[in-house]
């Protein structure tokens, strides 16, 4: 058995290196071939062409396939990292929608919790704020209305949702408000549905006391506080915000005007309440239609 297979190897050593050098002198000639410039070879490098070219497509089968599937898979991979990417797409418009439909449902919250009606009689001037106080001890604000605009020292503002404060300092070309939140501001006020009577006390912090409540009993939190018109002071049935309770259990107002962003101030126009002349009116009227003469009081003697 082992001298057949060094025969073998003895056969087959030589066919294989004359194998390799026809096929080397095969590859030299047509590179020679195809480096010579004349006419005749190139006629001739022509007909072969013509001749073995079409003749090669089940040669060209493979690679045509190979790099058909090449494509289709950088495709693939390219369709993979477009549906990755539509995938994080659709998770952050989900995040979206839920933060929409939260802002729906926060919205639809404010505009119930906003449904007041004001009097008709009060229109505003708009005035852009133009300076913040930084003080600890002193919250206002500086817009730009005054005197020429028929500003008058005492007039509610607001931020469009929620009572910001009233003017207190007139200028002609600019005023100062105070806010609810300064320590000189007092605010009387109403806690809806309850209809405590309370005071809206400013202590220079976000969200100011309420104080001598009627019956504290009766107040949650998040009732709605809006101003009452005692003492003239503010238009009766502005929005100052929601009752909330601190670490301490005292009842605050959590404001319903955005102090983080006072970019633009209404100026409310109040013209003053009707002032009742004489008391009595209070009590009868001036004539009773089915009255008869008034009887004088007996007298002695």
């Amino acid at each position: 058995m082992a001298s057949d297979r060094t025969n073998s190897d003895d056969f087959t050593t030589p066919l294989k290196r004359l194998l390799l050098a026809v096929l080397v002198l095969c590859l030299l000639g047509i590179f020679l071939l195809w480096r010579i410039d004349s006419p005749r070879v190139e006629r001739f490098r022509a007909q072969v062409v013509d001749r073995v070219v079409p003749r090669m497509d089940w040669a060209m089968a493979p690679v045509t396939g190979t790099v058909r599937l090449l494509r289709d898979f950088q495709s693939y991979q390219q369709l993979s990292e477009q549906n990755d990417e539509l995938r994080r797409e659709l998770r952050q418009m989900t995040a979206w929608k839920e933060a929409a439909l939260q802002l729906e449902q926060e919205n639809a919250r404010l505009r119930d919790l906003n449904n007041v009606r004001l009097d008709p009689r009060l229109t505003y001037i708009t005035a852009v704020v133009l300076a913040d106080s930084g003080s600890p001890f002193r919250q206002s604000a500086l817009i730009n209305v005054g005197s020429r605009d028929g500003i008058v020292d005492g007039w509610a503002t607001m931020d469009g949702i929620g009572l910001v404060g009233r003017v207190s300092g007139v200028g002609r070309n600019t005023s100062r408000v105070i806010l609810l939140t300064d320590a000189t501001s007092r605010i009387p006020a109403e806690i809806q549905p309850s209809g405590q009577r309370a005071l809206v006390t400013g202590d220079n912090t976000s969200a100011p006391l309420v104080d001598f409540l009627e019956n504290p009993d009766l107040v949650r939190p998040g009732d709605r506080i809006v101003t009452t018109g005692d003492g003239e002071v503010f238009p009766p049935g502005l929005l100052i915000g929601q009752v909330a309770e601190d670490p301490g259990g005292r009842l605050r107002v959590r404001l319903a005007a955005d102090y983080e962003r006072l970019e633009f101030l209404r100026v409310l126009r109040d013209h003053g309440a009707r002032r009742v002349e004489n008391p009595s009116e209070l009590i009868l009227p001036e004539e009773l239609p089915d009255a008869g003469p008034a009887q004088e009081p007996p007298t002695d003697g």
